[in-house]
């Protein structure tokens, strides 16, 4: 019997399994979906369900931006095993996602997934590559970035992505200082651009840390408060990007840096995407 691509596409989505699998199962079974899973179950070829529970901690990040510097785009293309997340396809294979979020600018991860590339949508060739390689294989991050300069970055063979939003319009001196500022946040991975830029609830949490470090050390109650400031405000300079001391030069903030490079140079947005 004539099996259409309608009925292909279903059975691949209910069971994770690869296109050519699909269409032998249901061209086996006369069309039937229930003896079609039994076929792939008994072939093996449910690999998807099977490895739900595995850990996928290795894989690739790609960030990539436009030609005119005005967007960026960074995923994670995750896989079991390092032999497999180094592996020159692999690595081609999130490279070509990546540029797909680029061109397309999908608001979601679902989104993503349902993008079209060479060989079917990206959720259709996952699928495939888990059923070809035998790991759990999957797009678990996306990030976009939109403006006026942003500059992107890949550290460690692939283990981390940035993007970074400068204000100023692209040039040699600004997107040199762009590189270095996304090293310094794959290296220090800050938790905000500035300390307005930290949420009233990490403020809270870091008060109230302070507070209970000065009271185990026996300092008078009466000045818990301007002590767990102090705290803060080394917790400011530690973690928020413009007020880190700039790895390449320490005498310096990173926020003085920029400023150095260009006359009101400064960050406006990151993100960064780390394998583990």
């Amino acid at each position: 019997m004539s099996i259409s691509a309608a009925d292909v596409n279903k059975l691949r989505q209910m069971t994770g399994a690869g296109l050519m699998d699909c269409k032998k199962a249901l061209t086996e079974t006369n069309g039937d979906f229930e003896a079609a899973m039994d076929y792939l179950r008994k072939k093996g070829a449910k690999i998807s369900a099977n490895r739900a529970d595995r850990e996928a901690s290795e894989g690739a990040v790609i960030a990539v931006t436009s030609a005119d510097a005005k967007k960026g785009a960074a995923i994670k293309l995750t896989c079991e095993t390092d032999f497999v997340g180094k592996n020159e396809a692999f690595v081609a294979f999130a490279r070509e996602i990546a540029e797909a979020a680029l061109n397309a600018e999908p608001a979601t991860l679902e989104d993503l997934k349902n993008l079209s590339i060479s060989g079917g949508t990206i959720a259709g060739r996952l699928m495939d590559e888990v059923a070809k390689i035998g790991e759990k294989i999957d797009v678990t991050a996306y990030a976009l970035v939109k403006g006026e300069n942003v500059v992107s970055y890949i550290h460690g063979a692939n283990r981390i992505g940035v993007l970074v939003e400068l204000n100023n319009a692209p040039s040699e001196a600004n997107t040199a200082a762009g590189k270095d500022v996304a090293m310094q946040i794959a290296a220090m991975n800050p938790i905000a651009v500035n300390k307005a830029d930290v949420s009233a609830d990490v403020v809270a949490r870091e008060m109230e840390i302070g507070r209970e470090q000065a009271r185990a050390e026996g300092k008078p109650e009466a000045i818990l408060d301007k002590i767990a400031q102090g705290k803060v405000e080394k917790f400011y300079k530690e973690s928020t990007l413009l007020n880190q001391e700039f790895v390449k030069d320490n005498s310096k903030t990173v926020g003085k840096m920029l400023g150095e490079v260009e006359s009101g140079l400064t960050v406006k947005q990151f993100k960064r995407i780390q394998l583990g």
